[in-house]
């Protein structure tokens, strides 16, 4: 029974140099080691994106609902501050689009040149990694605003 147990090769495995090994190819058991040891990407998150080709935004309320808006329908935005945060309106043809956070500004101008392609909320987990002056999407909040029906103008004869 010992002469069908390989100890050496486990063994010979760990202790040899990678350079010796048959054919010079790493086993499957050190290439998934090796792989436990690389450094995680080093991007910090981000809660928008934009793009000078983008038709509309995509607004992530949470992984399992997002909703698009393209930005034809855009009519204009307000950013305010309130304290520390900053609510930032944007104002499109049937929805109005509330996001509070911080350093806003850089959201409002992609909007402006109709760059915005994606809107989502920072997880608070994340939001230590965001480097200052970066912005900052603590929440969003989207109405459907009524479109209001055009009444007809009565005329004095």
């Amino acid at each position: 029974m010992r002469d069908k147990i390989r100890p050496h090769t486990c063994f010979a495995l760990a202790v040899e140099p990678l350079t010796t090994l048959s054919g010079g190819k790493l086993p499957a058991a050190i290439i998934a080691t090796a792989n436990l040891h690389k450094n995680m990407s080093t991007k910090s998150p981000e809660c928008w994106a934009n793009d000078n080709q983008a038709r509309a935004v995509r607004i992530e309320m949470s992984p399992e609902q997002s909703l698009l808006l393209p930005h034809d329908d855009f009519a204009f935005a307000d950013l305010t501050r309130e304290g520390k945060e900053q609510i930032l309106r944007l104002v499109l043809a049937m929805h109005e689009v509330l996001v509070r956070g911080y350093s806003l500004r850089r959201i409002e101008t992609a909007m402006q040149r109709m760059e915005l392609s994606l809107l989502t909320k920072l997880p608070s987990s994340q939001r230590s990694l965001i480097a200052d002056g970066q912005p900052v999407v603590l929440e969003i909040v989207i109405t459907e605003t009524a479109k209001q029906e055009s009444q007809p103008v009565n005329s004095s004869n």
